[in-house]
């Protein structure tokens, strides 16, 4: 049996509120049973990993560099890459689901792979960033659907429990 996955983008730079809505995501993923991964490192990345620790999940850090211990305290798994920004493309290919909150350039690219690669995406759209800007809209005339536009935290528990079950 695999494990479903889900993978949360969002800034190193993050605010309090982006902070604790990570925390809410990371635990809602672990009450679930799916498997968190982010980029491992600060941030965003740092909240989702503590609220999925916190609560028993699996918890995957894709680092962009070469040593482990660049991982958060609270990632279970780290996988160091070595490739920099790059690695954002194995985050989102890791990612059933991905589900962004705010973010800034790194945030993009990776939504920007994410809707490449036609993964289900969730953008926070409360928390602001790239996640409120691209809420509810296609990048391209790539894909005929949208990403998904979560306005509040029932919204980001609602297409959890759609999505991957």
């Amino acid at each position: 049996m695999r494990y479903k996955q889900v993978v949360v983008i969002g800034g190193r730079d993050a605010s309090a509120e982006q902070i604790e809505i990570g925390y809410q995501i990371g635990s809602e993923i672990a009450l679930r049973g799916f498997v968190t991964i982010s980029g491992g490192k600060s941030g965003v990345m740092q909240a989702v990993s503590r609220g999925a620790a916190d609560h028993g999940g699996i918890v995957i850090g894709i680092l962009p560099g070469t040593e482990f211990d660049e991982a958060n305290e609270y990632c279970s798994v780290v996988i160091p890459t070595g490739i920099g920004y790059a690695r954002n493309l194995f985050n989102v290919l890791s990612g059933d689901l991905i589900i962004s909150i705010g973010g800034a350039t790194g945030t993009l690219s990776e939504l920007a792979y994410a809707w490449q690669y036609r993964k289900k995406i969730v953008a926070c759209s409360f928390t602001g960033g790239w996640s409120a800007k691209l809420a509810g809209s296609q990048i391209d005339d790539y894909r005929v659907d949208t990403i998904i536009d979560a306005s509040s935290m029932e919204d980001v528990k609602k297409h959890l429990d759609m999505l991957l079950n």
